[in-house]
């Protein structure tokens, strides 16, 4: 291996190859799921205001569709665990498509019933398959190469994340917020039942559809990824020396601390990032006074900008420490949640968009901080990063709740704390004594 040197010492990098031989169809397969699932959590995002505008409800309560998609995502983690670690990642990635497959397909019940639990369901259902996806592909990923170029790997897999985000967005934005019936909560109570119910189903099969169709695609992975054959380790494959028993893992785990305060970054993480996307429309509205179109338009510059970072980052990866952007980008995103708060104008929505800059490189770069090393225990390690997600069901309802309390601007302080938090796992992570492993490639 070269080592490439940076502007000090704490920055070297060292170059070394990037996949195994023969990894690189599974790579650009396993590259579909991460699109996929980007797909459906950005899709879903918009739905807590849409749920809000249908049933006529507060934030708080239309929160709890983070909360049926994120508590999904931490319940599955570790069944997915221990399917990987029994079976295969090619295992788990497989329970995982055809999951979150029969979740999508859940949506046409959902909008016959015309009833928010059904939604509920249909949302942990297709969460839950994509937080099996997720446990299984993202390790699956590491393990394709070699464990100093891991992070940067998990970013590239990770840089075509947005690009179906962007395209779960366009979907909200063209599928979805144009056809919601612009009466107000007060119109929508003075109409009689029937019509009411009308309303309400043209709204509700607009919802559905995109999802339908989501199923669809997911079915397609699902046929592609069985039909090839992937390098992988049978799952109870152990290294010499380590307990295979779930309570030695759990132990050895909960005894490393560069891996007990990634968990806690990650879970501050993703509920920085749930914050900042499901209420941007929001903050549209009271701080520039956008409508329903343009909130989506909003929404969707947050997500380019956040698709064109993450390849940003994966390059800057190749010379500088991951820990070092992570820490630069984290104390941006405390900055620009002040402006936010302070600047209630174009100015602090321009703030709220520029977040995604800073969202881009946090969750694979935690990820793969945190689990440099593990061994064998890094199938159940996985789990634990992803069951922090619980952050995007948990965070959510704070903001719901601020927003209630004071107003959709002043709000943001939330996703700055979370950014202050992944700032503390930074500047730890580049203090610790990783030893030669410490610097990602």
């Amino acid at each position: 291996m070269t080592t490439r040197p940076t502007t000090g010492g704490d920055l070297t990098v060292e170059r070394s190859p990037f996949l195994n031989p023969g990894a690189k169809l599974p790579f650009v397969l396993l590259v579909t799921c991460f699109a996929a699932w980007g797909t459906a959590a950005n899709m879903t995002d918009p739905l807590v205001s849409v749920f809000r505008t249908i049933f006529s409800m507060s934030n708080f309560q239309s929160a709890l569709v983070q909360s049926a998609y994120y508590g999904a995502y931490f319940l599955l983690a570790l069944p997915a665990a221990f399917v990987n670690r029994r079976f295969s990642y090619k295992t788990g990635v497989l329970l995982g498509l055809g999951l979150a497959a029969a979740g999508a397909f859940l949506f046409f019940p959902a909008a016959q019933s015309m009833t928010y639990g059904m939604f509920l369901v249909a949302l942990f259902t297709l969460a839950a398959g994509l937080s099996v996806l997720e446990t299984s592909a993202n390790p699956f990923v590491m393990a394709m190469g070699p464990e100093a170029s891991a992070t940067r790997r998990l970013n590239l897999a990770q840089a075509f994340n947005p690009v179906g985000t962007n395209l779960g967005v366009l979907l909200a934005a063209v599928l979805i917020l144009p056809n919601l019936n612009t009466a107000t909560a007060e119109e929508r109570a003075a109409l009689d039942p029937e019509a009411l119910r009308a309303v309400q189903s043209a709204e509700l099969d607009a919802v559905m559809t995109p999802y339908l169709g989501f199923g669809v695609v997911l079915v397609l992975i699902w046929i592609g990824i069985a039909a090839v054959r992937m390098p992988d380790h049978v799952g109870t494959d152990v290294e010499e020396g380590h307990e295979a028993h779930f309570a030695a893992t759990l132990k050895r785990l909960l005894a490393n601390r560069h891996y007990r305060f990634g968990v806690v970054a990650q879970f501050f993480n993703v509920g920085a990032q749930t914050c900042a996307w499901t209420f941007t429309l929001q903050y549209a509205a009271e701080a520039v006074g956008a409508s329903s179109t343009e909130q989506g338009i909003w929404l969707q510059a947050s997500l380019i900008v956040f698709l064109v970072s993450r390849f940003l980052m994966v390059w800057l990866m190749g010379y500088v420490r991951a820990a070092f952007l992570m820490l630069l980008m984290t104390v941006l995103g405390v900055v620009l949640c002040a402006v936010a708060v302070l600047a209630p104008n174009l100015v602090g929505m321009l703030a709220v968009v520029g977040l995604s800059l800073c969202l881009s490189l946090l969750f694979p770069t935690i990820y793969g901080i945190a689990l440099r090393g593990l061994g064998e225990d890094t199938k159940f390690g996985a789990a634990g990063l992803v069951m922090a997600i619980l952050g995007g069901a948990l965070l959510p309802l704070v903001h719901g709740a601020t927003i209630d309390a004071t107003s959709a601007t002043t709000a943001y302080l939330v996703p700055g704390a979370c950014f202050a938090v992944v700032a503390a796992y930074a500047l730890f992570s580049l203090r610790a004594d990783r030893g030669p492993a410490a610097a990602p490639a």
